[in-house]
């Protein structure tokens, strides 16, 4: 489900990425963003089914026909939405720790500006329950928010739901022809092609912390970073390292716990890992897939069970899309949970393999109904486990991300690129804006701003700088 493949404004962030190095990709647009299979109730005793279509008005009016008493309501929250999304979308979206780029950006556009400020510190809930007063309709607005946050409306930022509920409307969600994995592959292209090197089977062991002359004084030594060393012994040294580990990878285990800085311990208070997933790959064939069948869904079948392991049920069958990812007569069904590493440890080779199929086969048995047939109609299916997510993706635990250890104030608590560190950046889903296809990319694009200007590459505001950013630290770390 990819956002950020729009062709205008400025949050089309993965085709600006793929311009950034010469690149361009086909992508397939999709009719509907998700179609969700929600819990039975008094109101909807078959269900709740509802589709998120690329035009607005169409989903507008599908989820009003299910709730025509909250037509007020639904327009009002998904009003304060489109609010944030303009007022994203009329900025050039780089660095908010720069405050040159912060002045630029208030002179041209002050009230998208001040809109944002407006909404910096809060959560997608609290704005949902001044619209809407129907309990069902309010867990619908948990599951619009979870199925990208992994956590409820009240902890997801207002900013975050923003983007992403307007964007699959404005760009929408559009599919890369031949496969997500050709995003990285062209990136790749683009980024040799300019001279850059990326190196393959080169895990770095640790981040090379050494003293160093200090930023503006040479004279003065300070603790900086000042390259890596890699799994086979291979030292790295650069001017500035940026690391895209998760920051409890980067902090504890590329840096050591005795080198932590106190923000980073800070973070830790602030917020937890998310679980990782359950992820099935399956072939099925084509003939259980009735014309119409949409590439996106989620399925719940108790509100309760929303956020526990394996509670909330993601397929994504990208081949109705593209059908050249599948045999012919075939789709490729992909069906995944959030799961925790901790159920899947300590087990035996035969037992870790058991517990996958025995779970995958539950796990099938629950999707046959919304899509009947489905477990005799496969034909192919391997199973990944999180201790699979934690191995080939080398996060801790296998984990999706970070998630509040308590009630959010919004965005206030993130951390942005910039670390205690000198010259170390962190950079993803543990940085500023968060978790999700475009707020990684997001994220991208600020710390590439920010150490462009640390270096002297682009013009920054050296007599603001020091100050502006001891005051977003205070901020943040008072949260």
């Amino acid at each position: 489900m990819m956002f950020g493949f729009g062709k205008e404004g400025t949050t089309n962030l993965m085709t600006r990425a793929l311009e950034s190095v010469g690149k361009h990709l086909d992508t397939i647009p999709d009719p509907t963003q998700i179609h969700y299979h929600l819990p039975v109730s008094k109101a909807h005793p078959d269900g709740l089914h509802v589709r998120v279509w690329r035009d607005y008005e169409e989903f507008v009016e599908e989820l009003t026909a299910c709730f025509p008493h909250e037509a007020k309501g639904i327009r009002g929250f998904y009003g304060e939405c489109w609010k944030v999304f303009n007022a994203l979308n009329s900025l050039e979206l780089k660095s908010l720790e720069e405050p040159r780029y912060l002045l630029q950006q208030f002179v041209r556009a002050p009230l998208a500006c001040l809109t944002l400020a407006a909404y910096v510190g809060v959560n997608a809930g609290d704005v949902a329950r001044k619209h809407i007063k129907d309990p069902e309709l309010l867990k619908f607005i948990d599951i619009e928010c979870y199925c990208w946050s992994t956590v409820a409306a009240v902890d997801t930022p207002m900013i975050n739901a923003g983007m992403v509920f307007c964007d699959r409307h404005y760009g929408g969600i559009n599919y890369p022809k031949g496969g997500v994995g050709r995003i990285a592959e062209l990136l790749v292209d683009g980024i040799e092609e300019r001279g850059g090197e990326v190196r393959y089977r080169a895990g770095v062991q640790r981040i090379l912390v050494e003293n160093a002359p200090a930023d503006g004084d040479p004279g003065e030594q300070s603790s900086r970073a000042v390259g890596v060393v890699l799994t086979d012994g291979t030292e790295i040294r650069a001017k500035t390292v940026i690391s895209n580990a998760t920051r409890w990878d980067t902090f504890g285990r590329l840096i050591s716990e005795e080198q932590m800085p106190e923000a980073e311990k800070l973070f830790r208070g602030r917020y937890k890992l998310a679980p990782s997933f359950l992820s099935i790959h399956a072939g099925v064939k084509e003939q259980v897939l009735p014309p119409g069948t949409d590439c996106h869904h989620i399925v719940v079948e108790d509100w309760a069970r929303m956020e526990e392991p394996l509670g909330t049920l993601f397929v994504s069958i990208p081949s109705l899309l593209d059908a050249g990812l599948s045999p012919e007569g075939t789709h490729l069904f992909h069906a995944f949970a959030p799961d925790w590493v901790a159920d899947w440890t300590g087990l035996e080779p035969k037992a870790y393999e058991a517990k996958k199929e025995r779970t995958a086969d539950a796990i099938f048995k629950r999707l046959e109904a919304a899509f009947p047939g489905l477990a005799e109609a496969t034909v192919y299916r391997e199973v990944g486990s999180p201790r699979t997510h934690r191995r080939f993706l080398n996060r801790k635990d296998g984990s999706y991300g970070p998630i509040p250890s308590r009630r959010p104030r919004g965005m206030l608590g993130m951390p942005f690129n910039r670390t205690a560190i000198p010259g170390l950046y962190c950079v993803g889903d543990s940085t500023f804006p968060g978790q999700g296809v475009n707020a990684v990319v997001f994220s991208g694009f600020g710390c590439g701003h920010r150490v462009a200007c640390d270096l002297g590459l682009e013009q920054g505001f050296p007599a603001l700088d020091g100050p502006y950013n001891m005051l977003l630290g205070a901020i943040r770390d008072r949260v």
